[in-house]
């Protein structure tokens, strides 16, 4: 009885503060994920998951999505036309950023697609580093568009769902499990291009 209370009182809880983030309409739910791409230290699984809560699977997967890949796309074109000022010529100089855009160059769309699928990848740094490489606008855009597709309907899944996974422990302990080891594979990832830079290196 003692837990039955207590899940109900969670449960009112939850669905009021999301019926609070819910009632600013959907400019936090494409801002958020848009302002990730800038301050790539927020939690953008966070963004996604509440997004998807409040605003139902659907909308809340396109609010995230089409925050998220218009705030890549951003980076990408920013630090592209900065790209012959003194700070982003010494980082394209460096030679662990050079033999990371190389690699990008050669394998063009496939590596960043997979990158984009993952959550816990270093976005922030892939976005960064594409856009000092020779690749075209047009790949950079096709595999954000589509990576992110992927990776943030993952995600919204799980937070169209929250409440069901708050009230069955099973699921909570496997979507815990899951986000851990998506974010394992992100820090591999990260360390995999922090390796191919070291090779260049030397």
């Amino acid at each position: 009885m003692q837990k039955l209370i207590e899940d109900n009182q969670f449960d009112t809880l939850l669905k009021q503060l999301l019926k609070t983030y819910e009632s600013f309409g959907p400019l936090p739910g494409l801002l958020l994920p848009f302002i990730e791409a800038f301050l790539p230290f927020l939690p953008l699984v966070v963004f996604v998951i509440t997004n998807a809560a409040a605003y139902g699977l659907l909308e809340g997967f396109l609010l995230s999505w089409a925050g998220a890949s218009a705030g890549a796309i951003a980076v990408f074109f920013i630090v592209r036309r900065l790209g012959d000022k003194r700070f982003f010529v010494w980082i394209r100089h460096n030679k662990q950023v050079k033999r990371v855009t190389h690699w990008l160059e050669r394998h063009g769309f496939g590596p960043l697609f997979l990158l984009m699928c993952f959550p816990f990848s270093p976005s922030a740094i892939i976005n960064t580093v594409a856009a000092l490489s020779k690749i075209s606008m047009y790949q950079f855009v096709l595999a954000v568009l589509l990576g992110k597709t992927v990776m943030i309907f993952s995600i919204a899944y799980v937070g169209s769902s929250i409440a069901s996974f708050a009230q069955n422990p099973v699921k909570a302990i496997v979507v815990g499990i899951s986000i851990s080891l998506f974010w394992l594979l992100g820090k591999f990832i990260e360390r995999f291009l922090h390796r191919r830079g070291k090779m260049g290196a030397k």
